[in-house]
């Protein structure tokens, strides 16, 4: 079988009966699967021709995929498949069970080809449908395919497509003439013109009113003279208007007035209209309406349609086109119209449809639900930022996905109101598929935060794109055996289950487009990793796991065309699942401002607002924790010890580490609690992490009492939508807290297993599971801050005793690390841990063992990671070098360690660090803003994007305004010391971006290493080289020049033998390694080789001149004494003729 025929022709179908926007949707799709670069993603999006758009697409199919399952499979999973896939349950309108299936290929030929193909109309018409006819048991529509598949959306995409794309139009053309040809035959009396209307499913209307469409179809006896026919076949009309309106099951065909003589009419005065005996009354059916008329210009004639999805504004659709004496199309689908619409389309007309009773009832229920705010400090809601953001494999051996780390100026916030953002992220959505949008974050980061203010904002009305939204915390959906309904997901889970009845559950499943869905926590569904392959039938009556519950809303089969939002950590096996979102966003957390506003309203909501001043100054008095703030968990509860610290008196002062925060927090309720309730909540913390679990039930606690205490203390609180008996940990953080404490105090932890719980050093047998990440900060500050306020403030003087012995295994194991040698992410917690432990002796040695050279390249630097960093920099008392590059380090935090007098050099993002420029400039800070000019350095300097370029054009800039200053003379640093550039885009995007590099190289006077090579080859061709060579005066400094791999022919060759001269003082090594460079390009390059008097190495391997050019530069290698090396083997020369030279020459070198 040939396979790359089967895959070309389903390509082709596929973008023949797609959008240019869905087609791009595909190569996205492509792109993020890995089977497409981003230079071939970006050629393909700009390819013009479609034949070798789908050949290339086909070609890449087959390379990388599996050819049996490419075309139907994941690759393009949300694009729609070809129709002959999914219409085998199919009637065609005749009535037969079997319908023809039509080729996986546009039709090719005359008109004769396209009349007698198999193609049905109908068929292709049902290429514009997005769902699957086979499986929409849900939207209960009736059975018969000429009535329930046809809506109106559908049928103006087909009409605006018709008149928008010329090939579409071309083909309609054909069949228009193919149409005036054959029916204007005398043989063929009685029957209707347009050849689409007999397609559509109009045959019932037509039997429904047979004196109607007599009249209508009415037509000479004599074929008409050329003269008399329509100029314009591609846009014929039917000879005579309709007599009056007709109504069938779904679809209402009626006299519409011609619309370039008047106005788009009334509604009310076509329906008041009498109704012949066998037509349905339409003033019973049809809602009159008025205000809501538009009018669009379509050349097929006034069709007249009436929609009244919930998607779109009540009323009227007049599409109008020039003519006289035509015939029209009313089309009006009855549905109930969402009460969140328009206020206008209210006032309108009081005969609107309205939702029923018991829907409007449950509607308001629903809103009254999330619009109620907690009590307290609980209700307080302030809107965190997100950032888009993109998943990419690990650079590891595993093949999981994890956050991408952007540069800060590369970040891309969700700018607007909620709203604003649900609605941008659905700008790419396909019609009636579920859109997946996922918004990540680590544990405290504000992602449970985001979703109640998400629940009240749509509780108020600011999302009104949906009429109903669901929230379920996954930790109510992972109960072992427990089976599900569809129901009982939306209904009976959650807080404040709400009980419906059918009428309700059947309306909203049949307006899936309507329904926001979040998922909170994703991650407590770890055990049901896998549902992506598992079993999801559409069926929503059915109950099942929660395995293929998830597998059904996943595969886009329950609730097919809902908005799913899923909130989850970037950690762990079901963050992999979500690289097929259709939207990715990261939360970010609290900035400095939001984290004040915070604290604001925490205290005016606990009714001490007197307190409010005094609580900033303290919270800014302590900068480490004034960093840990971004997190909104962090900032909660330094505002609970700030309140308990206010009320003892003034003399308060925060502690300056996490562990002290926390001691503080549980020390005094430790001190009046049953015996041994904190070491036992502190071991059920800790095992319940092992097995990535936060929740607990009421059996599991050590006693009643020890429960009524974590309870009382606000330790553990009732989850929303659980059992009364199931609890939770009030955060992530606390539970990692409780759970270094049982690690601190057990006599159960050997001591010598102590340290691989600080994961600083990976395990390669039974590597340690840091699931509980907070865990080794907080157990080096347990074990090594003074007992007497620390573990002793928990379980007493003597309870802690254990914990000198584990304090002297820590300190050895400690003071054996080397921070040299530990990766950049590592090396941050170390830091973190000898910060926390507030011990002298393990922070000198931290200090002592820090490099010269800090490369923190690819690595997320936060502002708490900022701030400790400074520190250690600051106090180890010697000269550092930074690598900030790709670690999403934020503009105060870059200015803050930049701007050290021990930090003498830095590379940063160079939108990043213009960005920190322009504030300190903006700011006042000349100083400090020399200072960092100075400091700042590229070299050396790696091109692999177009934005690379640009970043370095915009430097060069910058240089050239800075100096035509007077009052700022001389060069940027970062230019001038620059001595390595490479520039590495490949074959699509080199020749576009090099350019932009030629015009810019001037600027680099000390330039010394320019590599043009890439190992998918630059290709900057001869155009390049010359553009090259008119550089080369500035370039005097230049001592390597690689032209490997850049499709450089006879011509280029000779424009560079040309230049090559003005480098002759300093150019020591050239390559031109695997070009075309024939006997022409030989010839010239041996002609100025003896000119080249610095010249080294030479190396013309793999081109393809001949014996010829080999034996020109033989004898001008003659007069070179100085080059030491010429590699000249090439496939195009005899191997003899290759080693005879050789002998000639020892310098010349084969292979």
């Amino acid at each position: 079988m040939n396979h790359f025929q089967t895959i070309l022709s389903q390509v082709r179908m596929l973008l023949s009966s797609h959008r240019p926007s869905q087609v791009q949707a595909l190569l996205d799709n492509l792109l993020a699967e890995d089977l497409l670069s981003r230079e071939y993603h970006y050629a393909l999006l700009h390819e013009p021709d479609g034949e070798a758009l789908a050949r290339k697409i086909s070609l890449t199919l087959m390379e990388k995929g599996d050819p049996d399952l490419a075309p139907l499979g994941w690759i393009w999973s949300g694009l729609q498949a070809p129709a002959a896939e999914r219409d085998s349950g199919y009637k065609d309108p005749g009535g037969s069970g079997q319908h023809t299936t039509m080729e996986l290929g546009p039709l090719e030929g005359g008109y004769l080809e396209l009349l007698n193909s198999n193609a049905d109309p109908l068929h292709l018409y049902h290429l514009y449908d997005r769902m699957d006819l086979a499986g929409e048991e849900e939207l209960e529509l009736c059975s018969e395919p000429d009535t329930d598949t046809i809506n109106c959306e559908q049928f103006s995409r087909l009409l605006c497509d018709m008149e928008g794309d010329e090939e579409t139009r071309e083909a309609y053309a054909n069949i228009a003439e193919l149409d005036q040809y054959v029916f204007q035959d005398s043989q063929l009396e009685g029957l209707s013109k347009d050849i689409f209307i007999e397609h559509i499913g109009l045959e019932e209307m037509i039997s429904e009113s047979v004196e109607v469409l007599e009249e209508a179809g009415q037509k000479s006896q004599k074929r008409p003279f050329p003269e008399e026919l329509p100029v314009d076949l591609k846009h014929r009309k039917l000879a005579d208007p309709l007599a009056m309106p007709v109504v069938t099951s779904a679809f209402l065909v009626g006299l519409v007035s011609d619309s370039s003589a008047q106005p788009c009419p009334s509604p009310p005065a076509l329906f008041n209209k009498e109704p012949a005996p066998s037509q349905t009354r339409l003033e019973d059916t049809v809602p009159p309406s008025s205000s809501l008329l538009s009018c669009l210009s379509l050349p097929a004639g006034p069709i007249q349609i009436i929609p009244t999805l919930s998607t779109l504004p009540q009323g009227l659709w007049q599409i109008s086109g020039a003519g006289t004496g035509v015939s029209s199309i009313l089309i009006y689908q009855e549905d109930e119209m969402s009460p969140t619409q328009c206020p206008a389309a209210h006032e309108a007309s009081s005969k609107l449809p309205k939702w029923p009773e018991s829907v409007e009832q449950f509607y308001c229920s629903l809103r009254n639900k999330y619009q109620a705010k907690p009590a307290g400090p609980e209700g307080i809601l302030v809107e965190v930022d997100l950032v888009r953001v993109r998943l990419e494999r690990s650079s590891g051996k595993s093949q999981d996905r994890e956050l991408t780390t952007l540069d800060w100026a590369e970040r891309q916030p969700a700018r607007g109101s909620l709203g604003e953002v649900l609605l941008a992220s659905s700008n790419h959505r396909r019609p009636r598929e579920t859109q997946v949008i996922a918004v990540l974050g680590k544990a405290g980061q504000g992602k449970s935060h985001w979703v109640q203010t998400v629940s009240w904002a749509w509780a108020c009305g600011q999302l009104p794109q949906y009429d109903f939204f669901f929230c379920i915390p996954c930790h109510c959906l992972d109960r072992p055996g427990d089976t599900y309904r569809l129901q009982d997901l939306l209904f009976s889970l959650g807080s404040q289950p709400l009980s419906v009845d059918d009428e309700v559950f059947s309306y909203i499943l049949r307006r899936p487009d309507r329904i926001l869905l979040i998922l909170d926590a994703f991650e407590e569904l770890e055990a049901q990793d896998g549902f992506l392959h598992s079993a999801g039938g559409p069926t929503s009556a059915e109950a099942r796991s929660l395995r293929g519950l998830l597998a059904g809303l996943f595969q886009r089969k329950l609730l097919r065309g809902c908005t799913l939002l899923l909130t989850a950590r970037p950690r762990g096996r079901l963050a992999q699942s979500l690289s097929k979102a259709d939207a990715l966003f990261e939360v970010a957390g609290f900035s400095a401002q939001q984290a004040e506003t915070y604290v604001m309203r925490y205290f005016e909501c606990s009714g001490t607002t007197e307190h409010q001043k005094r609580a900033l100054a303290l919270l800014q008095s302590q900068p480490f924790l004034l960093s840990h703030s971004h997190s909104p968990t962090v900032c909660r509860a330094v505002c609970q010890l700030l309140e308990a610290l206010l009320e003892l008196g003034d003399e308060a002062q925060l502690p300056s580490t996490l562990t002290g925060l926390y001691v503080g927090l549980l020390g005094p309720g430790a001190r009046d609690s049953p015996p041994g309730a904190l070491v036992g909540l502190a071991r059920l913390a800790w095992e319940l992490g092992r097995g990535h679990q936060s929740s607990l039930r009421e059996g599991q606690f050590p006693s009643a009492e020890v429960r009524v205490w974590a309870v009382a203390q606000g330790l553990v609180q009732p989850t929303p939508g659980a059992p009364e008996t199931k609890l939770a940990f009030s955060s992530f953080l606390l539970q990692c807290f409780l759970g270094a404490v049982w690690l601190a105090l057990s006599s159960e932890i050997k001591d010598k297993e102590l340290p691989q719980y600080l994961a600083l050093t990976p395990r390669k047998k039974r590597p340690y599971d840091n699931w509980l990440e907070g865990v080794p900060r907080f157990l080096v500050g347990l074990v090594f801050q003074p007992r007497a306020c620390c573990l002793g403030a928990l379980a007493g003087l003597a309870g802690s005793a254990s914990a000198v012995r584990k304090q002297e295994v820590l300190t050895r194991y400690l003071k054996r690390l080397q921070p040299g040698a530990l990766k950049a992410g590592r090396l941050l917690e170390l830091l973190h841990c000898a910060h926390e432990a507030l011990d002298a002796g393990l922070w000198q040695h931290v200090l002592q063992g820090l490099p010269a050279h800090l490369s923190f390249l690819g690595t997320r630097l936060t502002p708490p990671d900022t701030y400790v960093l400074g520190s250690a920099l600051e106090a180890a008392g010697r000269d550092f070098s930074l690598d900030l590059r790709s670690t999403g380090v934020d503009p105060s935090g870059l200015g803050s360690l930049v701007g050290l007098s021990c930090v003498t050099r830095f590379r940063a993002a160079l939108s990043d660090t213009v960005e920190l420029w322009e504030s300190l400039q903006q700011h006042g800070e000349a100083k400090l803003l020399r200072a960092v000019k100075e400091k700042f350095t590229i070299e050396p300097f790696k091109a692999e994007s177009m934005k690379d370029v640009e970043d370095l054009g915009n430097l060069v800039q910058i240089q050239r305004t800075r100096s035509s200053s007077e009052d700022t003379p001389g060069e940027l640093p970062a230019i001038r010391d620059l001595k390595k550039l490479e520039f590495a885009l490949g074959p699509i995007l080199g020749p576009q971006a090099f350019p932009k590099l030629v015009k810019i190289l001037e600027a680099f006077s000390s330039l010394q290493h320019l590599d043009l090579d890439s190992l998918s080859e630059n290709k900057i061709g001869d155009e390049g080289v010359a553009q090259l060579s008119a550089t080369f005066p500035q370039l005097k400094a230049l001592e390597t020049l690689n032209l490997s791999q850049n499709n450089i022919t006879d011509l280029g060759a000779c424009k560079l033998a040309e230049a090559l001269p003005l480098l002759a003082a300093s150019l020591l090594r050239l390559s031109l390694y695997n070009n075309c460079i024939c006997d022409v390009g030989a010839e010239s390059l041996a002609h100025v080789l003896p000119d080249m008097v610095s010249l080294r190495v030479l190396d013309v391997q793999y081109n393809k001149f001949t014996a010829a050019g080999a034996q020109q530069l033989t004898a001008s290698l003659r007069k070179c004494p100085h080059v030491e090396k010429l590699a000249m083997w090439t496939p195009t020369i005899p191997f003899g003729v290759q080693e005879h030279l050789q002998q000639l020459d020892s310098r010349i070198i084969l292979r």
